[in-house]
């Protein structure tokens, strides 16, 4: 039992601190380190995103105030906010990353079993997408074109715990990511039509993956095939064999491809979807589609509970070194959900963790704790501001 430490101390026991201290080893971040090693900086930057801090300068104010409890919260000794930028900027930002892809390594595994509403396919689900965060061209230099930076996020669909992320700058185009994923026999890709590039999306089919995207207006085609094997109160207006009829689309992606339309009763309006998967039914091609926007939920539940919104710095290395510890936090509270088998979600998890980060009670209490129900006694007769008179 943990009654004695506080709840920030018991979370970051979740920390893989063996493999953490290798990869400071490894990279030889520690040399000459005084008030703050790499550990101590990675509490700091976490004690922020848990407990919503908006900056560096809110961290340091927030533990210098408690500094007769840091000791017990797990940080040795708290430093000043010149000290931290410091390091957010030379530190490099490859141990954050290494750590986070040991966490997705870990985290995912827990949430295989999770079922995906609608969808009976037994097979790996993924969505791909990524968001873009403001920056100043003028501080942050490196992040050229749009003055911004993206975070693509490749989200394992069960769970929502993203199985990979490639921080760019923001004139990086979202086809070029798809060169940086090995695709998975039998897996489906679920993405944007910003996604699609042929030559890519010709890759993924002959590796044996599946992908499901939408049409660009300007994608030239004609119909070869079609079938009726479909129920039209379902929504399914079509569902079509095409071929790529302009010269250099057909050269990149020569074989057919499936197209489904769907009528989307809330809107009006008809929605077309492209795939390489000629096997599930129509409906499932639509309803696979659907849970691509489970990635818009992940993305706007980071921006709303983990602080990605304020950058903690305008290097390259500062940005990637905040926004890869953001996705340790979120990571981090996603392990401990499933360790202690919580039925709270991530997000009511997260709120619990935050609001009780400098109390003294036991996480798994706190997090495990049933919700129960108020009952009210409609028998009872209860008396009003007149009964005695």
């Amino acid at each position: 039992m943990n009654f004695g430490k506080y709840i920030f101390a018991q979370v970051i026991d979740f920390i893989p601190r063996y493999q953490f201290d290798k990869l400071v080893k490894k990279y030889k971040s520690d040399w000459h380190a005084k008030d703050l090693a790499c550990y101590n900086q990675l509490l700091h930057l976490l004690f922020g995103q848990i407990t919503g801090c908006d900056s560096i300068r809110d961290i340091c104010l927030c533990l210098e105030a408690h500094d007769n409890c840091i000791y017990h919260l797990g940080i040795r000794k708290s430093v000043n906010q010149s000290n931290l930028c410091r390091a957010n900027e030379q530190r490099d930002y490859r141990i954050y990353e290494e750590l986070g892809m040991y966490l997705i390594s870990i985290v995912r595994p827990m949430y295989s079993n999770t079922k995906v509403t609608e969808i009976t396919i037994d097979s790996v689900l993924y969505a791909l997408d990524s968001t873009t965060i403001s920056t100043s061209i003028v501080l942050a230099a490196w992040a050229l074109g749009k003055g911004a930076v993206k975070m693509h996020t490749l989200l394992d669909l069960p769970g929502s715990i993203p199985a990979n992320i490639h921080i760019t700058d923001g004139k990086w185009h979202e086809s070029n990511e798809l060169d940086e994923i090995v695709p998975e026999p039998l897996a489906f890709y679920m993405m944007d039509k910003a996604y699609v590039d042929f030559l890519a999306l010709y890759r993924f089919h002959k590796s044996g993956a599946y992908w499901i995207s939408r049409p660009k207006d300007n994608m030239r085609y004609e119909v070869i095939d079609h079938r009726h094997n479909f129920e039209p109160f379902t929504g399914i207006c079509g569902d079509f064999t095409i071929k790529l009829t302009t010269h250099k689309s057909k050269k990149l992606y020569p074989e057919p491809i499936r197209m489904v339309t769907y009528h989307d009763s809330e809107t009006g309006n008809d929605v077309g979807f492209i795939t390489n998967n000629f096997e599930i039914s129509a409906l499932e091609v639509a309803n696979l589609y659907r849970h691509r926007w489970d990635i818009e939920v992940f993305f706007k539940w980071i921006k709303q509970n983990i602080v990605v919104k304020t950058l903690w710095g305008y290097s390259e290395n500062a940005v990637r070194t905040h926004l890869w510890v953001a996705i340790i936090a979120y990571l981090i509270i996603a392990r401990i959900k499933a360790d202690y088998k919580s039925q709270y979600s991530i997000t009511e998890v997260a709120t619990l963790i935050r609001i009780s980060a400098f109390e003294r009670v036991d996480l798994r209490d706190l997090i495990t704790k049933p919700k129960n129900p108020i009952f009210q006694n409609q028998n009872v007769k209860e008396l009003t501001l007149f009964d005695e008179f």
